[in-house]
């Protein structure tokens, strides 16, 4: 070869080794890889804390004492519409208001999660608001055994206002936070919570000093500062798609994915009775024979322990996994459900769990969400939670108007079916959980993988399909 060929050959060398150094590509057999990732890394920051987001976090929190807040009261409600409001109804019928607000709080979130992804809240927020409060003050003027008008402004008009104000709030959080997620989330929905401890004891105290009229309106008045706080504070940090397509507003793609599938199912055995508790605790202590004084204020002791179980389980789920700490908070609100609301009897037994039902159940609300957001695109992640939520829904909508139907009469035998009913329903939805979180692992997939005579690398459905086989 002739040095000026040489020459050529070295200076095609330099300027290749050049261009590789300046562009970030690498050889099969390289491991350095991070100039590529910088940009991608920089564009996916998320702040994970700091003033903003943590006022992000108190919006939310308070469009969740308000809206979920109020649901978590309606136990209240239904006492009062049974006893003096609506007498000549059913306890069925009456629950059903209670289950429709809690419908439209999911249901119309399929919607709402799409709206979000395009508009982010600066919409509904304010909308929701003025709806919340207009209902209650028309509840305020339902009239002695007009059950349509409870229907429409409790059930209807207060569903859809709720509807609005829950799911973005949730949402948003997910523009603010990725490691502490589980955290913001639980704390927010600790709002709701603290809600369910608030209302119905200020309730309870301005009936018989004000009447029913002006206790509503008071509380309608506590909600829309709550509500205009949220306005003021909730805000969007990613860019908005801008547009919306309501073809897309529930993403059945994710439920090929099986986690989200059985987490759906999960979620709907789960919330079928995940209310009944709390919309029959005090009549089932009234039918006990327990004090007024204390009966009266075991929906606000439930709520009360509800609070730490949205918080807590979110700040160990930021660390171990949702999953690993929603199964056992169903296992053991399974076991409270048979093992100690079943044969309870006494006062002390019934106040043990109230608190403790409270105190594990709250980790439905803030673990499902999460769970969902770590197994779903970002850009998706509101039409996802909506899909989701619209599966709760359904469960929450037939669930205490089921129980109802079950308590046709209040005696012994009736409470008892309604409670192995309750029971075996939290059974069921834990052991589809614990399948999600098997068919999610890594670690279980691949022992799977050995015991099934599975691949370790087979995709997800492909190891469902084996343990349905087995």
């Amino acid at each position: 070869m002739s040095p000026t060929a040489a020459d050529r050959d070295e200076e095609k060398r330099t300027l290749e080794d050049k261009a590789g150094t300046e562009t970030g590509t690498i050889t099969a057999g390289s491991s350095i890889a991070e100039p590529p990732q910088e940009p991608q890394e920089e564009h996916e920051h998320v702040p994970d804390g700091g003033r903003e987001a943590y006022t992000v976090v108190l919006g939310a929190s308070l469009a969740l004492f308000a809206s979920a807040g109020m649901v978590n009261t309606y136990g209240a409600f239904q006492d009062y519409y049974e006893a003096t409001l609506l007498p000549s109804s059913s306890s069925s019928s009456i629950s059903l208001i209670g289950s429709l607000q809690i419908f439209f709080l999911y249901f119309i979130g399929t919607l709402t999660g799409r709206v979000f992804d395009a508009y982010g809240t600066k919409i509904m927020i304010p909308l929701g608001t003025f709806i919340c409060v207009f209902s209650l003050m028309m509840v305020s003027l339902c009239q002695k055994d007009q059950a349509y008008q409870v229907f429409l402004s409790h059930g209807v008009l207060f569903g859809l206002g709720i509807a609005l104000l829950f799911n973005p709030a949730v949402a948003v959080l997910g523009h603010w936070f990725r490691k502490r997620r589980a955290l913001a989330i639980g704390l927010t929905t600790g709002g709701s919570a603290s809600g369910g401890v608030i209302l119905p004891i200020l309730l309870e105290r301005l009936i018989p000093a004000v009447g029913f009229g002006w206790a509503v309106r008071i509380v309608g008045f506590v909600l829309l500062g709550c509500l205009i706080i949220s306005c003021l504070t909730i805000r969007t940090r990613l860019p908005l798609s801008g547009h919306i397509s309501w073809r897309t507003a529930i993403d059945f793609g994710g439920f090929k994915d099986p986690r989200y599938a059985l987490a759906s199912l999960g979620a709907f055995l789960l919330f079928y009775g995940f209310f009944i508790p709390y919309f029959y605790i005090q009549i089932y202590a009234n039918f006990r024979g327990v004090s007024p004084h204390i009966a009266k204020y075991l929906l606000a002791i439930m709520n009360a322990t509800n609070v730490p179980s949205r918080i807590l389980p979110g700040y160990v789920a930021d660390k171990v996994g949702p999953l690993t700490v929603f199964i056992p908070a169903a296992a053991i609100c399974s076991v409270l459900l048979l093992g100690l609301w079943l044969p309870s009897h006494n006062t002390a037994s019934i106040v043990a769990f109230a608190a403790l039902y409270g105190l594990f159940s709250g980790a439905f609300v803030s673990l499902l969400p999460t769970y969902i957001a770590s197994i779903s695109p970002r850009e998706k992640l509101g039409a996802r939670l909506g899909s989701v939520y619209m599966v709760v829904a359904v469960a929450s909508l037939v669930g205490t108007p089921t129980a109802g139907a079950l308590l046709s009469k209040t005696d012994e035998a009736h409470f008892r079916n309604l409670i192995i009913f309750c029971g075996a329903l939290s059974v069921a939805g834990t052991v589809v959980m614990a399948l999600a979180g098997i068919v999610g692992s890594p670690t279980l997939r691949e022992r799977l993988g050995g015991w099934c005579g599975v691949r370790h690398d087979v995709s997800a459905p492909e190891v469902l399909k084996k343990v349905e086989d087995v």
